[in-house]
């Protein structure tokens, strides 16, 4: 009998005999639970879960049997041992601080208190058919491309860690700026969305990139010949940047005097851009000029004749140049007349206005000749033999602009030089 007593005593201490403390868990799915499973408390076993049912208002109601009271503040977990498993499930226990009250026997756990996992299963019915499938055959591909690479994957698991640090950092770092992030995301939607469109042109450049690379790839001999002349090159464009540091440094004060002088460019770039706008045709015109289809229309095949001109305009030239020579008198001379000589081209259709049964006819009278006189406010006729009186015969030549009458500060004038003394200022056309 002591024997059985001490075996009843050693059963009740390892499951936990007598009712223990009974807890009501609240969840939003049973998370695949059954009767029976573990209730873990800091990995150790703390009890089990005795009876599930549905709630009026489709929760899961889960009641369990603890070897230890709870405290206010606890949370429970549906975790499982392993992803390959249906019913390896269990439930893990944060226990509130132990100053904190103690929870009733038969206490609920509401669902803030509880998080219920989402099952692989769950995740896949989210996809589609044509998804699935092609989730399938992702893993198939992994599958495939680690056959008998096991040596070379264990090398790179090496690096898995390190590299989930970095990736970490990297995504700390992208979610310090959400707007930046969010940028980013839409303008990746947008560029993949271009390029969906321009599907054709992308196969072509990849095409194409493929045909450029194997043609790299065939002048490998000559990119070994390049790297082994590389390291020469590079300590050869070493000393020339060093110098080219001290060039810079005497470009300096060039550079710092020429700021002065641009301040005004871009102001003077605006104004010239009419200018230039305006310009482009005079250019065409002149590219018209310079060449233009057809035989002996431009200046370019004018350039090409000169050779034969130029015998002929050796003897010409000096003959011309000498002409020229003795015609500057002449010309000097008529040229401060040109306002008198087109002066009168311009009236000669007035003058020849008066016309009778003959057709038109001009008056001409000698200049300094008056038929009448003014006698204290009566015209008297000028006998005849008194009309010539007072002719000069002395100058004759008028100075320029005194053909017509005379206007202060604009005609006649004899300050041509080659006229000084040969003409008369005051000697112009009677008359307002």
């Amino acid at each position: 009998m002591a024997l059985v007593a001490v075996a009843i005593l050693v059963a009740v201490v390892l499951v936990g005999g007598g009712d223990g403390h009974k807890y009501k868990l609240m969840f939003q799915t049973a998370g695949q639970l059954v009767p029976g499973n573990e209730v873990l408390i800091g990995g150790g076993r703390a009890g089990s879960i005795e009876d599930i049912r549905l709630t009026d208002d489709n929760q899961a109601e889960m009641t369990i049997s603890l070897d230890e009271e709870l405290h206010e503040g606890t949370t429970a977990v549906i975790r499982r041992s392993g992803l390959s498993g249906v019913a390896n499930h269990y439930i893990s226990l944060t226990p509130g601080p132990n100053n904190a009250p103690e929870l009733a026997d038969g206490a609920t756990l509401t669902g803030a208190d509880t998080t219920t996992p989402v099952d692989i299963d769950q995740l896949f019915d989210t996809f589609n058919g044509p998804a699935r499938k092609g989730l399938r055959q992702f893993i198939q591909g992994f599958n495939d491309s680690y056959v008998g690479k096991g040596p070379q994957a264990r090398q790179t698991y090496k690096y898995f860690a390190p590299s989930l640090n970095a990736t970490d950092r990297v995504l700390r770092e992208l979610n310090r700026d959400q707007g930046v992030l969010t940028d980013f995301i839409v303008n990746s939607s947008r560029v993949f969305t271009a390029v969906s469109e321009r599907s054709d042109d992308l196969t072509g450049l990849i095409s194409n990139s493929n045909q450029a690379l194997g043609s790299i790839a065939e002048q490998n001999r000559s990119f070994d010949q390049a790297l082994e002349v590389l390291p020469g090159t590079l300590r050869q464009a070493n000393t020339t940047f060093v110098n080219l540091r001290a060039a810079l440094d005497d470009v300096d004060p060039l550079v710092n005097t020429s700021k002065v002088a641009t301040r005004d460019l871009a102001p003077f770039l605006r104004k010239a851009q009419p200018v230039l706008a305006r310009s482009v045709p005079v250019f065409t015109d002149l590219r018209k000029i310079v060449s233009l289809p057809g035989a002996n229309n431009d200046l370019g095949e004018a350039v090409q004749t000169l050779p034969k001109v130029e015998p002929r305009a050796r003897t010409a030239f000096p003959a011309a140049v000498e002409a020229s020579q003795d015609s500057l008198p002449f010309i000097s001379f008529a040229r401060p007349y040109s306002p008198d000589l087109f002066g009168a081209f311009t009236k000669l259709g007035q003058v020849t206005a008066f016309y009778d049964a003959n057709g038109h006819f001009a008056r001409v009278q000698p200049a300094n000749i008056n038929l009448f006189e003014n006698v204290a406010g009566t015209l008297d006729p000028i006998p005849p033999s008194e009309q010539f009186d007072d002719l000069d015969f002395g100058i004759f030549t008028r100075c320029p602009g005194g053909a017509t009458q005379p206007i202060g500060g604009s005609n006649p004038f004899d300050d041509s030089g080659n006229l000084a003394g040969a003409c008369d200022p005051a000697d112009t056309p009677p008359g307002p």
